[in-house]
């Protein structure tokens, strides 16, 4: 069953709800099991009985005609790093520690292939320092916290998608024209009348974001492997449903398994610094990561590749569908088994 057109309708109304930090698409839990009921998930921080809720902010029992569900997920962010998967490897295959050099660590995906180039794939925040990063630096295997240093380098930033952080600083000159002649015009009156000055932010749909990832070339290929930690090779590419079984190797908690439980959410999640990012076409899958699991791709049983793990709580783990980072990072070609692939 695919619902559109009344979660698209409402989501920007409810995610503007205290506490409301996802909304997505999936099976309506009563007393802690799911049902065949599909319908739209609103995940909150924190749970609390209906009585201690301001009316305005309460979540109706349907929406446009189909049920919902309230989940306590928590705060949704990317995952400082715990241990495990944490010593060096060459050649390094996926599931390991690697980080950019100025990062803790986070893990090394997957082997793939960008204009003729071999690239290992992650996340932006754990291979490009969440935009902060230059192209060309050093990505260390294992990652810095894990005693990573100049002499672990591994591969270097080659490309990235940008994170448009909701805490955004007013541009001094507007993208758009119209814009622009609007805030010169204005400031132009105002400064005649007042110390306060025009500028725009950038709307909201201008700060969606779809993936959080990145790629670095890796120059020598005898450092790498297209292994995944005690998982094996990929086998091709699958769009992950609800309800499939998902597994994935992470360099915290290793190999872990649960099932997709959300599909088409949408969700802040925050980034430390009072810095977050809106994101929109995700996959939730339940508590399959920690701190540094951040990078795992995310496999179905028969190891086709889904998704990009990059963000989670307690509960829940965040994932980008792995269409959108082909599409947006222009990815030629995942390894099957051998560099020619």
């Amino acid at each position: 069953m695919k619902i559109e057109f009344p979660y698209k309708e409402h989501r920007y109304f409810y995610k503007k709800i205290p506490g409301v930090v996802s909304i997505g698409i999936g099976r309506k839990v009563v007393r802690g099991k799911a049902t065949d009921e599909i319908g739209i998930c609103f995940g909150v921080v924190k749970k609390l009985p209906s009585q201690q809720v301001p009316s305005k902010y309460l979540i109706p029992d349907f929406v446009a005609g189909i049920v919902t569900d309230v989940w306590e997920v928590g705060v949704l962010k990317v995952l400082p790093v715990v241990q495990e998967f944490s010593d060096r490897y060459r050649p390094a295959p996926g599931g390991v520690s690697v980080g950019h050099k100025n990062i803790s660590a986070g893990t090394l995906g997957c082997l793939c292939k960008k204009d003729g180039r071999l690239c290992i794939l992650s996340d932006n925040h754990v291979l490009a320092n969440s935009n902060a990063a230059n192209i060309g630096d050093p990505v260390y295997q294992p990652g810095p916290y894990d005693g990573g240093s100049e002499a672990d380098t591994i591969a270097r930033l080659y490309h990235y998608e940008p994170i448009k952080f909701n805490q955004q600083p007013i541009p001094p000159v507007p993208p758009c024209k119209i814009s622009k002649v609007v805030q010169t015009t204005a400031n132009w009156i105002l400064k005649w009348f007042s110390s306060w000055r025009l500028g725009f932010y950038p709307s909201e749909e201008q700060r969606v974001n779809y993936i959080d990832a990145a790629l670095a070339e890796v120059e020598d290929t005898s450092l790498v492997t297209p292994e995944i930690r005690e998982i094996g090779t990929i086998a091709g590419v699958v769009e992950l449903a609800l309800g499939m079984p998902v597994k994935k190797s992470g360099r915290t908690t290793e190999v872990t398994t649960d099932k997709i439980e959300q599909v088409d959410v949408s969700c802040t999640v925050q980034y430390g610094g009072g810095r977050s990012a809106y994101f929109e076409d995700q996959l939730m899958a339940g508590a399959m990561s920690k701190g540094g699991d951040s990078g795992s791709v995310v496999l179905n049983n028969d190891n086709f590749i889904g998704g990009l793990l990059f963000a989670g709580s307690d509960t829940q783990t965040v994932i980008n569908r792995i269409q959108n980072v082909i599409d947006i990072l222009g990815i030629e070609a995942f390894l099957y088994g051998g560099y020619n692939s």
